[in-house]
């Protein structure tokens, strides 16, 4: 029961980004003004360019994971020294440089919370490491997470209507588990943040997280009205109805908890869609248990294909055992592979699940789409781009959730 709501609430701080990086971009457009030079702008459009680049080279089979990651390192590290550079030879930014220095340490640090995933993905250790390694690179020297801190509290003292530092500081007293600092800090974002932004409701719903922590993960009378003031400005924020299922099913009222992060789930995606619908499954588990009936939950139904792949008799005749064959779905009328498996002529016919741990990217997933087109590829070349004389088959449409009887794809027709 305690696994539960601490799953759901570190999997909520994974959405770092969602709050953050929009007043991040804001801060770069309004330096960017003042600067009156675009720069940086172009650093960082090269950078997505060359991202985009790799992260094709990966799909197309070109790059392996440790070298896409690596490249991707690099790519950050140097969009990072030039950001740095450009804030230390400026008088004219509001922030100095050590502070500047400082939220790019905690920016760094803040998803800490996310390490089990980094865990899961075999990345761990180069986390650790990145983490070790950040430092000062005016004055060569390492800064440690409270000097970081430090420093952005001088900041934020001296120059208070910066609600991006405020959100900084207090998802990095969250990590630490200094949860009434961080319930603090969110009440000052709140106090800075104009109400009409997008990420209001869900800055409020992330204090009323804190205090539930702060006070003992109880739902006080004050957390309760932290979160009805949220859901009054979003129905469906995320982080509140969370804290309302919590609630519910730690008061064993698992038809409310149920209900509540369904609700949950229509603005939730990735690990926090994971960790509702784990959520949900618990509460429909404990209904089902007391002998209550549970209606289906589409929610709950996963994204995969379940594929017989076959070359045809004719084919066969001119095909090696050795030679490659490529199975994967993508969006209709997409060209990147949203669930890819790779065998040989020698394995068919197979049986083939394709499901969201054959993504190339954890934005571009099977669950992330309602239809797709399924193609099966035999490369004389080995490569997965098509070739001038590879035979294929195609299935054009196919429901990704719901769909139980296996599919033939056959492999019957020549590129041309």
């Amino acid at each position: 029961m305690t696994e539960l709501w601490i799953g759901i609430a570190l999997l909520t701080l994974l959405a770092v980004a969602f709050v953050y990086l929009p007043f991040l971009r804001a801060r770069k457009q309004l330096a960017a003004e003042r600067l009156s030079e675009d720069r940086s702008q172009q650093n960082i459009e090269i950078y997505r360019e060359r991202l985009a680049e790799l992260e094709q080279e990966r799909a197309v089979g070109n790059l392996d994971e440790n070298d896409f990651s690596a490249l991707k390192t690099e790519l950050e590290r140097n969009l990072l020294t030039d950001v740095e550079r450009k804030s230390a030879g400026s008088a004219q930014l509001a922030l100095t440089s050590p502070v500047l220095i400082a939220i790019t340490i905690l920016a760094l640090m803040v998803p800490v919370a996310g390490i089990g995933l980094y865990t899961v993905l075999g990345r761990s250790a180069d986390l650790e490491l990145s983490l070790q390694q950040v430092n000062d690179p005016l004055n060569d020297q390492q800064l440690t997470l409270e000097q970081a801190i430090a420093q952005l509290k001088k900041e934020l003292q001296s120059q208070p209507n910066n609600p991006e530092g405020w959100f900084l500081l207090a998802t990095t007293y969250m990590n630490q588990g200094r949860f009434a600092e961080g319930a603090q800090g969110f009440k000052k974002v709140l106090e800075f943040l104009p109400p009409d932004v997008p990420q209001y409701a869900s800055v409020m719903g992330q204090y009323a997280q804190a205090m539930f922590f702060a006070n003992g993960n109880k739902m006080t009378d004050a957390v309760k009205t932290q979160v009805n003031k949220t859901l009054e400005i979003d129905p469906f924020e995320i982080t509140a109805l969370g804290l309302l299922g919590i609630e519910a099913y730690e008061k064993q009222d698992y038809e409310s908890a149920l209900n509540y992060w369904l609700q949950a789930l229509r603005n939730a995606d990735g690990q926090t869609a994971e960790s509702l619908k784990s959520g949900v499954r618990k509460a429909r588990d404990e209904l089902l248990a007391q002998g209550k009936e549970v209606p289906a939950i589409p929610e709950l139904l996963e994204a995969s294909i379940h594929v017989q792949v076959s070359l045809s008799a004719e084919l066969l005749e001119q095909a090696s055992p050795e030679d490659n064959v490529f199975v994967f779905a993508r969006e209709q009328g997409g060209r990147m592979p949203l669930a890819a498996a790779k065998l040989t002529v020698a394995d068919l016919p197979a049986d083939i699940t394709l499901d969201d741990s054959m993504a190339m990217s954890p934005q571009a997933r099977l669950s992330s789409v309602a239809t797709v087109e399924v193609l099966a590829r035999v490369s004389k070349a080995g490569q997965p781009q098509a070739q001038v004389g590879d035979f294929y088959g195609t299935i054009p449409s196919v429901q990704v959730k719901g769909t139980t009887l296996p599919l033939m794809l056959v492999i019957n027709k020549v590129v041309e």
